[in-house]
């Protein structure tokens, strides 16, 4: 089997960190994996997607046309990568930051507050990990526990209350 996914929306939301961890998360299974990142001319606000392979087998390119499952944590990036979604396939949208709903009626579409969740949380800056939380329950492609021991795992004792934070809003996401 396998799942592509792209990761979508502005420098300094966290997208690289969050295609990252799942291409990790998915190592750790033993997957075959690929993550290609991309950015935009300017490193915070400017644009920022990457796209993530997971397979069982081999794979053939790290480049995603149509993704099973593409996160977009801002207008343009929905703007972008909703129309690409496979057929059958997920949206999952900030829907603090997002205020459009698909038009599309054959992929499934999750819409997260969760740039407002992480406000009213004590957790700003942390949307993205509440919407990996958001879609490890909804794919199943990681347990809560196998995601969040290897996050929270590869924070250094001298980060050690970012542990706290990541544990939170992960929760917080795989419970929406």
């Amino acid at each position: 089997m396998t799942t592509t996914m792209i990761f979508a929306g502005s420098g300094g939301q966290g997208i690289q960190f969050s295609g990252k961890q799942t291409a990790k998360t998915a190592m750790h299974q033993g997957k075959n994996v690929t993550f290609l990142p991309s950015y935009g001319p300017e490193m915070r606000g400017g644009t920022s997607n990457c796209t993530v392979v997971i397979s069982d087998g081999e794979i053939g390119s790290p480049s995603v046309t149509s993704p099973d499952v593409a996160v977009v944590m801002n207008l343009p990036s929905f703007d972008k990568f909703e129309p690409r979604v496979k057929a059958g396939g997920l949206l999952v949208c900030d829907a603090t930051m997002i205020d459009k709903k698909t038009a599309r009626s054959d992929i499934d579409a999750l819409y997260v507050p969760a740039s407002e969740m992480a406000s009213e949380n004590g957790l700003t800056g942390f949307a993205n990990v509440i919407i990996l939380g958001a879609i490890i329950k909804k794919t199943g492609l990681f347990t809560l526990d196998e995601f969040l021991g290897l996050l929270v795992g590869s924070i250094p004792e001298s980060k050690a209350a970012l542990r706290e934070k990541n544990e939170k809003a992960l929760k917080l996401g795989y419970e929406f």
